[in-house]
């Protein structure tokens, strides 16, 4: 019998979904070299990794853009720059997903502009702009603006990629990291789902869009979702998500057709749940849970971006991006799963994962729509203070050996990887010239254009701001005119503000049951008894741009329940701003946490300010991804520490703050 005949088979083949890599580094044209190279290896869609300047709207010039210039991805600070990323890539042909969030209406009006110049218009365009604001301020940390000014923004988007750019997804409403940052499957529906009713009420609400037409915007409304490798759970979490946004649409929204209902998303799988230790075991853990968003033809993501086995290292080179886009390949051509119909189409199981899922997740968000909705969630620090206190819990299961995860808390025993042998080569380098020339470009760019007409259209955008007129007419004449990334978000910072997200720091304490806890906190007794203080102070700060904050609040939390008083002043500080809280807060110890590759110049920065203010003598530690080689540095510099991933056990870094301090003071 001809096997493509055999019963429950599909009549053809479905479709692959798009396949992307998530990329950008270094600068504009060594991405567009990087773009045309995963092109040609059969990739079918473009993901657009952006720097955090870009991301919270910053020029390469900036005080704070210091050691983050094409650290995390590719610097765009003027149109000169997206016509460097996009030479040669003919728009009309793509799908772009571009990650970006506040500055999000910017990036879009300059892709459009590019695709213009190609000879391109707007109608052909297909692609995304993440444009999630929401969860920016709960994980991510790249807000700009307040939340109400934000969703304004937001709003404008739809409203003109409705009419201007119908195949556009104008917001990707992005549970990713909200996973990241702690969320149980059951708060990541739920949370999602109140963003998404968020922005569809501010779109509803905002007088541009005809109430017939709101079929129109839930159609292109995406969501962007992370897959965690218990897969067979990922599975129901995304039928959880279709049924429940199925119901709120029809229900909440009136809309009819069904296919307009739908839930289309996209999807990066866990790139926190990889391991430092023992990276080769993140291939598995990478193949696992792409299944998880794959299996399921009634639930299967549209798109799907997968990490690299080294993310948890540093920036993943060319070949290891290859490596996770053959997987992709490997899963749609080579098997036999886009053969057959849903392969979880009754059964007991399953049905009863998505029920539960499903209850749980309603009442979370009837529970964020009693408070007045996820704006009044974010600002009273609910969302926030929820995910943090799940994110302990979980990091207690892991500390205590309930959650396993191989090669860190159990299976520790190992051979030396070939993967790794070669060191720091064994990611992506980026120049440090890099940082340099972009400062120097931006420069020569503000130099060579019409000032005057900068200047005009600065003054049209603040102006619009002020009333409530679209504002991506006058972005767009600011993308024309040459404004800069920096002075777009700045022109709006002067009307809107700018805004510090609750940091969760009153979520309650996971580790209760840790029998170590009361011993450290017997230590920081001591310790601040023999200092002649009240109680042991410790500065956590997060230097530069980088906004994931997860690993700094959990040392936060778990400080705070040995016996520290902890300040925390949350996210984007300057080392100025770190330096001047310690010695007004006459704190212990200074605890910075760098997770985006810039700690070599943003640690250096704050110890020599400390030492200018006469506080040389103040101990400082440092967590991030930290090669060894740079660990070696910094030490060298006068860190007294320096945590990585593999120091998991919560408990245990505490503990050894509480000898770095005795050590500092002399105390045996």
């Amino acid at each position: 019998m001809d096997e493509k005949g055999l019963p429950g088979r599909l009549p053809e083949r479905d479709r692959p979904w798009v396949m992307r890599t998530y990329a950008g580094h270094s600068s504009a044209a060594a991405t567009n070299a990087l773009f045309r190279r995963n092109l040609a290896k059969g990739q079918t869609g473009l993901s657009v990794a952006f720097d955090l300047p870009t991301q919270t709207g910053y020029d390469p010039d900036h005080e704070l853009a210091v050691g983050e210039v094409g650290r995390v991805g590719v610097p765009v600070a003027h149109l000169g720059d997206m016509r460097a990323l996009f030479d040669g890539i003919p728009l009309a042909r793509m799908n772009t997903s571009m990650t970006i969030n506040a500055p999000a209406m910017w990036l879009l009006a300059l892709y459009g502009t590019v695709a213009t110049e190609q000879g391109w218009t707007a109608s052909m365009l297909a692609g995304t702009t993440q444009n999630d604001i929401i969860k920016e301020y709960l994980s991510r940390g790249t807000h700009i603006f307040p939340p109400a000014a934000s969703l304004r923004l937001t709003a404008d988007v739809v409203a003109h990629a409705l009419e201007a750019m119908p195949r556009w997804n104008p917001v990707n409403i992005c549970s990713y990291h909200l996973q990241e940052a702690g969320a149980t499957p059951v708060q990541e529906v739920g949370f999602a789902l109140a963003t998404a009713v968020a922005v569809l009420d501010a779109v509803r609400d905002c007088g541009q869009v005809p109430a017939e037409r709101m079929g129109d915007v839930v159609q292109r409304l995406s969501f962007f979702v992370n897959a965690g490798v218990r897969f067979v759970e990922e599975v129901a979490k995304m039928r959880a998500f279709g049924a429940l946004w199925d119901e709120i649409t029809r229900d909440r929204y009136g809309v009819t057709d069904p296919k307009q209902r739908r839930f289309r998303y996209g999807v990066q799988v866990n790139s926190l749940g990889l391991t430092e230790a023992q990276p080769e075991n993140n291939i598995q853990r990478i193949v696992l849970e792409m299944l998880g968003v794959t299996l399921s033809r009634d639930a299967r993501a549209r798109a799907v971006q997968l990490p690299a086995w080294n993310e948890a290292l540093g920036l993943p080179r060319p070949w290891d991006q290859q490596w996770s886009l053959r997987m992709q390949q490997v899963l749609a051509y080579e098997s036999d799963l886009l053969e057959y119909p849903d392969l979880f189409a009754g059964s007991h199981v399953m049905t009863a994962l998505v029920d539960g899922l499903v209850a749980g997740a309603r009442t979370e968000l009837e529970k964020v729509l009693e408070m007045g909705g996820v704006v009044a969630a974010v600002e009273t620090g609910y969302l926030k203070s929820a995910l943090v206190a799940s994110l302990a819990q979980r990091r207690h299961r892991m500390e205590v050996g309930s959650d396993v995860v191989v090669g860190v808390n159990r299976f520790t025993e190992t051979e030396p990887s070939p993967l790794t042998a070669t060191g720091a080569e064994a990611i992506e380098q980026v120049d440090p010239a890099v940082e340099a020339d972009a400062a120097i470009a931006v420069r020569r760019w503000r130099a060579e254009r019409d000032a005057a007409a900068v200047d005009t259209a600065l003054a049209r955008l603040q102006a619009d701001a002020a009333s409530t007129t679209n504002l991506m007419p006058a972005t767009l004449a600011c993308v024309r005119a040459g404004v800069t990334t920096g002075e777009w978000a700045g022109a709006l910072r002067q009307v809107f503000g700018e805004y510090r997200a609750p940091t969760g720091l009153t979520a309650t304490a996971a580790a209760g049951a840790d029998p170590g806890l009361a011993a450290v906190r017997q230590r920081v007794i001591a310790t601040a008894r023999d200092l002649g203080a009240g109680r042991l102070r410790l500065l956590v700060g997060k230097p530069g741009l980088d906004g994931h904050s997860n690993g700094a609040e959990q040392i936060a939390v778990r400080a705070r329940d040995a016996g520290f008083e902890v300040i925390y002043q949350g996210i984007r500080l300057t080392a100025g701003q770190i330096v001047a809280a310690a010695v007004e807060e006459d704190v212990d110890l200074v605890g910075l946490s760098v997770l985006s590759g810039s700690h070599l110049a943003a640690v250096p920065a704050v110890l020599d300010g400390l030492r200018a203010a006469g506080r040389g003598d103040l101990p400082v530690v440092v967590g991030g991804i930290i090669p060894a080689r740079d660990a070696e540095q910094l030490r060298a510099a006068g860190v007294a520490r320096v945590f990585t991933p593999r120091d998991f056990a919560l408990t245990g870094v505490v503990d050894e703050l509480v000898t770095v301090i005795r050590e500092a003071n002399g105390l045996t």
